[in-house]
């Protein structure tokens, strides 16, 4: 690229980026978050949300209010607090069911995400002699991975055997929507329970979770999604879609801060069962009946059954106020910011000289989410070192992967401008 095309080129994508911050209406919402700043005080570009989201300003002000109530009220803070801790959780509830097209009953907010993968499989991974496989992704979340192959170990399972994976095509580095159809209308049968990360956290592709669903309850499979790359991220249905549970952290996309509390969804059809096995825990107890401390346990008739303890009352604070942040920009508008600024990011990684990067995230907007997934060879922890001393936040994946999120509460098109010009300067200074 000669030098006058390039500087033309910066030219039309710093106007093309003032152009639609200007007309953002969710531009305001940035000012709401506290952003890390470069040894010289400017703001980082932070394009890493899709592993730890910036800190909403209003969480201190929300976890200093608990804090306060403790010191002055005690134990009578479960009661008497401002929002008194006994019913915390449920504060949570309404907002939730909003961020993942739930019904109310069906989502609660508790533990941790691994945590609430295996509680979801205690009760929906049920084998038998013939039906006892679990299907995953190749290529799932580690913990994921771990989780399934020990839940099929607990039930006397070889998990070489009990664990299948969809792999894809040689040479392609995402799954065929095809290609995972007729996997289960071939192995239904034999499938106990079909879990897939909705938007796989290494290749950012998204899954049809509809059509999986439709797919997988046509064979008598149990369905579940892991949401940690789409609670927040996508626009989801999940009762409507109809998969029996789904599970997700909120530390993502969500900004529920290091190691927050994660959430669960089930399905209306299952509450309220009697026959459907879980681990009980006296805050899934009737709450009725909670403090009357009787031996058999009474599920409460949502998804608030499968709590087991009280939960932690300032991680829920500290999400209340990123919740309140979603519920005032509306999931709608955020994945059409989302899908513009990651098209917007797209077209900036294919000014780069051919070869530089080989974006591994489907290009088609449906079958993707926010996040782009680069392979670099030989060169991925040489280009985040140096995006990070220019004060640019990526993520590495060692040892070629790169992984860039312009998440839309925080990020503006001039962030991505920005990035743009640094990812051209250096091939530019080191090819």
């Amino acid at each position: 690229m000669d030098a006058q095309h390039a500087i033309l080129l910066e030219s039309a994508f710093q106007e093309e980026a003032r152009t639609f911050d200007a007309a953002d209406p969710l531009a305001s919402l940035r000012a709401e978050f506290l952003r890390p700043m470069t040894a010289e005080g400017q703001p980082i570009l932070h394009f890493a949300g899709h592993s730890l989201g910036l800190q909403p300003r209003q969480v201190r002000e929300s976890v200093l209010e608990v804090l306060d109530d403790w010191a002055q009220l005690g134990v009578e803070g479960h009661f008497a607090a401002r929002r008194p801790w006994l019913s915390y959780h449920e504060l949570l509830t309404e907002s939730t069911a909003r961020l993942v097209g739930a019904l109310p009953a069906e989502v609660v907010v508790m533990n941790t995400l691994t945590v609430n993968v295996h509680l979801m499989m205690v009760s929906f991974y049920r084998p038998t002699a013939k039906r006892k496989r679990i299907l995953i992704e190749s290529g799932a979340f580690p913990s994921d991975r771990y989780a399934v192959a020990s839940q099929a170990q607990f039930h006397g399972l070889d998990p070489e055997i009990a664990v299948q994976e969809l792999v894809p095509r040689p040479g392609e580095a995402t799954l065929r929507d095809e290609d995972i159809l007729a996997t289960i209308a071939r192995d239904g049968e034999e499938i106990a329970l079909i879990l897939l990360g909705n938007c796989n956290y290494l290749t950012g592709q998204r899954f049809d979770m509809a059509a999986i669903t439709r797919a997988g309850h046509a064979q008598g499979c149990v369905v579940g999604f892991d949401l940690a790359h789409g609670a927040g991220n996508l626009l989801l249905n999940l009762h409507d879609d109809g998969p029996d549970f789904a599970a997700w952290c909120n530390y993502k996309y969500l900004n529920a801060g290091p190691g927050g509390l994660g959430g669960v969804f089930v399905h209306e059809r299952h509450l309220g069962r009697v026959d459907l096995p879980r681990f009980a825990g006296w805050w899934g107890h009737d709450k009725a009946a909670r403090f009357q401390m009787g031996p058999q346990f009474q599920p409460i008739a949502t998804a608030e059954a499968w709590q087991l303890s009280n939960p932690p009352i300032l991680a829920l604070a500290a999400l209340r106020a990123s919740m309140a942040l979603f519920d005032a920009a509306g999931m709608v508008e955020l994945t059409q910011k989302a899908a513009w600024l990651t098209d917007f990011l797209h077209r900036q990684l294919q000014t780069l000289p051919a070869g530089a990067v080989e974006v591994l995230t489907p290009t088609e907007p449906h079958r993707r989410g926010t996040m782009l997934t680069l392979r670099v060879p030989g060169r991925a922890a040489e280009l985040v070192g140096y995006l990070q001393r220019r004060g640019a936040e990526v993520d590495l994946r060692r040892p070629d992967i790169v992984r860039i999120a312009p998440v839309p509460l925080y990020t503006s098109a001039h962030d991505v401008a920005e990035l743009g010009v640094l990812l051209r300067a250096f091939w530019s200074e080191h090819a």
